[in-house]
């Protein structure tokens, strides 16, 4: 009666070690242990496979239609035909030193799976992660589970990367690369600035305030135009955040871009003279055949709604989608002292024109000073010139 319970002790705590082994193992890769197990079944037939062979047996032809057992409490593994058992003597230990490097290499690919998986669901969101290597001109992030890719397209070109160097990547997309899949990461993507904004901004969390439109050159200007779906919300107000402490950080995590955050319209013309903001007084004119709005701006603000290089309208194109045309047009003040400067001049010439058709007037007195001295003595004195 005594080995009774003794046999039932070790059964479970067979079972128990296998079990807890397979869990381990599911944990450490990641992956549900249902897959462990997948792994193993299909170890377990390569593994038959190849001992047939060692052992100088005619594969079956059909072999594919062999299965494998394994059970999920004691680990015990069967080869099965059909019904029929023909799991060979001493299987257990012929798997074991075969199928070792099938069941890693299944459950590394299984593992890869899981957490391509999970990055899937990340693209388009915001994580940290540590430069770790660079070969040529592409670098390669440690992201914790994954590792990342960053090619030259998604680099910026002012910001200089070295290993450890901790930043803030936008999870762009999973794309088949040279070593399979791989996790592309970005930092010059507008949509990094549009990420960024969520983290800091709870009304953007909450869908209070949406981001309708993003411009950006990146490591240098940003324009961001936004709408609130609540009233009383000013979309603006909630980005930029108490004495700017939002958009600050936002712009400390991109290296000091400069970042213009605008109020979204559907009015064209009203959209258009705030995307050329920090330029004010601006009228706009409107062909929406072409899609051209044409740009009258003070000649004083005519500087900042071109910006430097012309990135302020170049910004301002890509978040309207319009083509603009700028023109300076004069200022009241300027106007009305040109319009006075040129009465002024008006009636100056009129009096230097009188001035001017009064010697002209011949008289006897300038027709005498016009005469040769002789003749003039000879006329004086009644004499006949000589």
């Amino acid at each position: 009666m005594g080995l009774v319970p003794t046999l039932f002790t070790i059964m479970a705590q067979a079972r128990t070690e296998f079990a807890a082994a397979l869990n381990q193992i599911a944990s450490e890769k990641g992956v549900d242990p249902t897959v462990v197990l997948d792994a193993i079944r299909q170890a377990a037939l390569a593994a038959y496979k190849k001992d047939l062979m060692l052992r100088g047996e005619v594969v079956p032809e059909d072999f594919e239609q062999f299965t494998s057992e394994v059970n999920p409490a004691s680990g015990e593994i069967s080869i099965f035909h059909g019904k029929d058992n023909v799991t060979p003597p001493g299987f257990a230990r012929i798997a074991a030193s075969i199928a070792k490097q099938v069941i890693m290499q299944r459950l590394n690919e299984a593992e890869r799976n899981a957490i391509l998986s999970e990055y899937e669901n990340k693209v388009g969101a915001v994580i940290s992660g540590a430069i770790q290597r660079q070969d040529g001109n592409t670098y390669f992030v440690d992201l914790g589970r994954a590792e990342g890719v960053l090619p030259p397209l998604e680099q910026v070109s002012t910001e200089l990367y070295h290993q450890n160097q901790r930043m803030k990547f936008l999870v762009k997309e999973i794309r088949e690369g040279s070593r399979g899949s791989e996790v592309v990461v970005s930092r010059s993507d507008p949509e990094l600035v549009k990420a960024l904004f969520t983290l800091e901004v709870p009304e953007i969390q909450s869908k209070a305030v949406e981001v309708k439109v993003i411009a950006r050159e990146a490591g240098s200007r940003t324009k961001i135009a936004a709408i609130s779906t609540q009233e009383g919300v000013d979309p603006v107000g909630a980005l930029v955040g108490q004495k700017g402490v939002r958009v600050q950080a936002v712009m400390s995590e991109l290296g000091e871009e400069k970042i213009d955050i605008i109020s979204y319209s559907e009015d064209p013309a009203r959209f258009i003279a705030a995307s050329l903001s920090p330029a004010k007084d601006i009228q706009v004119a409107l062909n929406e055949v072409d899609k051209v709005a044409t740009v009258t701006v003070p000649a004083s603000q005519l500087s900042l709604a071109i910006g430097k290089k012309g990135q302020n309208v170049r910004l301002a194109v890509k978040l309207t989608g319009w083509k603009i045309d700028i023109k300076g047009a004069e200022e009241p003040e300027a106007e009305e002292a040109k319009e006075a400067a040129e009465a002024a001049g008006e009636g100056t010439g009129e009096k230097k024109e009188e001035a001017g058709t009064a010697p002209s007037q011949a008289t006897p007195a300038d027709d005498t000073k016009t005469l040769p001295k002789k003749a003039d003595k000879a006329v004086n004195s009644g004499e006949k010139p000589k």
